[in-house]
């Protein structure tokens, strides 16, 4: 392949600076991928609720990893999906691969949109990230040495995002990705009151998981100046799909990479080497 037609190769990441978007695109750069950033402080700018924009990134775009902010269980997702899908296929996209929720049915009908579409498709259907506690919504509390969420005592199987990118990527260069549906879960089942002890246990100091009611949490999150949608995912996937649904493991990870997930407890040593909870002594 000369550099000419390697440079019109592109692969598009959405939300390219997101937990799993950065780690999708490191990896596709490592392997010599030409790859483009899909989000509002790129050039030229993705954004999700101007379609304008999208026509630009779509040039020369031969696969694209989908991934909606914050969650394709916003009202209004799958409308913009169809969009999306309907552009690419415009655009001669070959492949996509799309990052979904597991039991959110929202999420469920835009997978469908994606595997009408008469494109090669590939859907990530993911646990709860683990990156929730180093990288996301719940950091201060790891920090504050409390996890003060209505979390009860409903196990989740949290997945390492570096296991969504590794997948993404495997679905978005290797062949024998097309038509799947990999459902992705880490290797055991906790509770909060687990993930506390796992955090304790790696960073060397006390952290409690403290039940607190739904209303009080999500009036908490609000009152934290937290933007409208984030408060909204937050009460969707705490009154909703923590309800044991997702009390399951399953085997999405070693189907699509013959190798099995990262534990939490690995990816709670990892984050404590590196410092990203280091509290002022």
């Amino acid at each position: 392949m000369n550099a000419h037609n390697q440079k019109e190769n592109i692969t598009l990441v959405l939300g390219g600076t997101g937990k799993t978007g950065r780690r999708v695109v490191e990896r596709l750069k490592h392997k010599g991928h030409a790859v483009r950033i899909g989000s509002r402080s790129a050039r030229p700018p993705f954004d999700w609720s101007n379609e304008t924009s999208w026509e630009a990134c779509l040039k020369d775009v031969t696969a694209a990893y989908i991934t909606y902010v914050p969650d394709l269980a916003m009202p209004g997702a799958t409308d913009a999906i169809q969009a999306f899908v309907n552009e690419a296929k415009r655009n001669g996209i070959k492949r996509l691969v799309l990052l979904s929720g597991r039991g959110e049915p929202e999420a469920q009908a835009c997978e469908r949109i994606v595997q009408e579409a008469d494109i090669e498709w590939t859907v990530i259907r993911a646990a709860w990230f683990s990156q929730n506690f180093s990288e996301g919504a719940f950091i201060d509390m790891v920090l504050d040495g409390a996890i003060t969420l209505p979390g009860g005592d409903t196990p989740e199987p949290y997945i390492d995002a570096d296991d969504i990118a590794d997948v993404a990527v495997a679905a978005l260069t290797e062949a024998g990705h097309s038509g799947q549906i990999y459902e992705v879960t880490g290797p055991r089942l906790m509770t909060m009151a687990d993930v506390a002890a796992d955090l304790s246990k790696a960073t060397g100091r006390q952290i409690d998981y403290i039940d607190i009611p739904h209303e009080a949490f999500i009036s908490e999150i609000a009152n934290s100046g937290a933007p409208k949608d984030v408060v909204w995912i937050l009460d969707y996937l705490f009154s909703t799909i923590l309800d044991g649904r997702n009390g399951h493991l399953t085997d999405g990870v070693a189907r699509a990479l013959g190798r099995p997930p990262k534990d939490f407890a690995d990816y709670a040593r990892e984050i404590a080497a590196s410092g990203i909870w280091k509290t002022a002594a």
